[in-house]
């Protein structure tokens, strides 16, 4: 319970400031959304770009997170050489691909639909091999159990890009002024500035880093490099594979949607601008997993470990199912934080929202193959996961529009979940528990179905009311059965 407990603080810290720093970042979809109209596809432009950096962040971190906290906790590894080995690797990849793709960047730019903005290309790919190096100094701070650095780093870089994205998409040309020349109110001048005020705050987070990149100092480990190689490969696949579940859709979208290439980009941007409504399982999953990678790793000896991640589970789904209830309750006022000319696309957010919630069990459950070594599995599950996708995506996006892509990304993780839990249960069996977690899911749909009709049904005063009790009773049937009011810190000395 103690080793739980640490985890709940933890996850209580980095989820605080990942839901802060992710409702300040919210702010970026109504400005986006406020500047460029569904029709113009100026946030499709958007929401393709950034499709491609999740991607890159992926083959640039090449799963070093992960091997850095196993590699970090392993038993005679130097964890001062280990950061250094780790920084020094990041590094070297980083530079050398940033000089390799601006020597070829109009071949690449044109390859994905770019060709008269390469800058686009340029500009991204710079920001995400820094994000890509940053991520081990982020790592470390995790490591070193300092989250209120960490959350306060990253809720500095959102302020800064939300007050750039502020003065020049709203306030400056609402001035008409351009402080870099000509007031131009062409959208290809707006989008690719949006690209240069991520560069920006993505350099200063690098620069507020500077006490963690004295790492470098501690030399370089050849040994270690080719054994967390080794580790690390699948890794890769695994995460790549991954990441194409949540964003491969968006590539693949303006290749096989059945229209123009100007219909496909406003159609991708009406389905980037809803999705983002979905996000809040992100945030929550992001949170879990920030607090949950060094804490498995730091427990992986203790005799209760196993109950322990049990436990871990069960809390997960029942608050991720919590804010899927909540955000469907809300929706009616949450919508506003799109333009209106977005609204239609709504219809996908519970679909991928419960993509999210078996995508954080499925992570959750990854780390059996994580400590056993057997990494090629977590490939092998993500992989199959995105054949899943890709599939679905090229038969159904010429018929569906973006629909299909909320429900291939939905079948990806249903299957990816599956095998995880059904294969792991073999190599390293975890009594969770199961009948409390489908009697939460069982329970967590009826009360979906009664707020969708609520919605549907009833004027907006009442549907508040009637979804607001029903989030209540959801939330006393939590405290009644698994977290009683006197367990909670600091308020649970008044309850008996």
């Amino acid at each position: 319970m103690a080793n739980l407990k640490s985890l709940v603080k933890d996850t209580a810290i980095y989820g605080l400031s990942s839901i802060v720093a992710r409702f300040i970042n919210f702010l970026l979809v109504p400005i986006q959304t406020a500047r460029f109209a569904a029709s113009g596809g100026e946030y499709g432009v958007i929401t393709n770009v950034y499709a491609y950096v999740s991607i890159l962040i992926i083959l640039l971190t090449f799963g070093m997170e992960t091997t850095f906290f196993r590699f970090m906790n392993r038993e005679g590894e130097n964890p001062e050489r280990i950061y250094s080995t780790t920084l020094r690797m990041l590094a070297t990849t980083s530079l050398l691909s940033i000089v390799l793709v601006l020597s070829l960047i109009h071949p690449i730019a044109s390859a994905i639909g770019y060709a008269d903005h390469p800058e686009y290309v340029a500009v991204m790919y710079v920001t995400v091999a820094i994000d890509a190096f940053m991520a081990i100094p982020f790592a470390y701070l995790r490591y070193q159990h300092k989250p209120v650095k960490f959350a306060t780093l990253k809720i500095i870089n959102i302020l800064l890009n939300i007050t750039l994205n502020l003065l020049y998409l709203i306030v400056l040309p609402a001035l008409k002024l351009n402080p870099f020349g000509i007031y131009d109110d062409q959208f290809t001048l707006d989008v690719a500035f949006v690209f240069y005020i991520n560069l920006v705050c993505t350099v200063l987070s690098l620069l507020l880093l500077w006490k963690e990149l004295r790492g470098f100092r501690f030399g370089f480990d050849a040994a270690a490099c080719r054994r967390m190689l080794s580790y690390t490969w699948p890794l890769l696949v695994m995460g790549v594979a991954g990441q194409l579940n949540q964003a491969a859709s968006q590539i693949l979208f303006p290749y096989f949607y059945d229209g123009s290439a100007e219909e496909a980009r406003a159609q991708l941007g009406i389905y980037g601008a809803c999705i983002k409504i979905a996000m809040i399982m992100v945030m929550l999953t992001q949170a879990f997993r920030f607090a949950y990678e060094p804490f498995v790793f730091g427990k992986s000896k203790d005799k209760d470990n196993r109950e322990t991640y049990a436990q871990a589970m069960k809390f997960y789904v029942i608050f991720t199912l919590l804010a899927f209830l909540a955000v469907m309750g809300y929706m009616d006022i949450l919508r506003f934080i799109i333009g209106k000319s977005y609204w239609e696309g709504l219809r996908v957010v519970p679909i991928v929202m419960a993509a999210e919630i078996m995508f954080g069990v499925f992570f959750n459950l990854s780390f059996w193959y994580k400590l056993t070594d057997r990494t090629i599995w977590g490939a092998y599950f993500s992989g199959i996961g995105a054949v899943v996708l890709i599939t679905i995506d090229v038969l159904l996006i010429p018929r569906f529009s973006y629909m299909a892509c909320a429900w291939a990304g939905f079948a990806a993780y249903g299957v990816s979940m599956l095998l995880s839990y059904f294969i792991g249960q073999k190599y390293y069996p975890i009594n969770y528990p199961l009948k409390d977690i489908f009697v939460y899911v069982v329970i967590a749909a009826l009360f979906f179905v009664i707020i969708h009709y609520s919605n549907q049904l009833l004027p907006l005063w009442a549907s508040l009311v009637v979804n607001t009790g029903v989030l209540l009773m959801f939330v006393a049937h939590i405290i009644y059965h698994d977290l009683p009011l006197k367990s909670l810190p600091v308020i649970g000395k008044y309850f008996k």
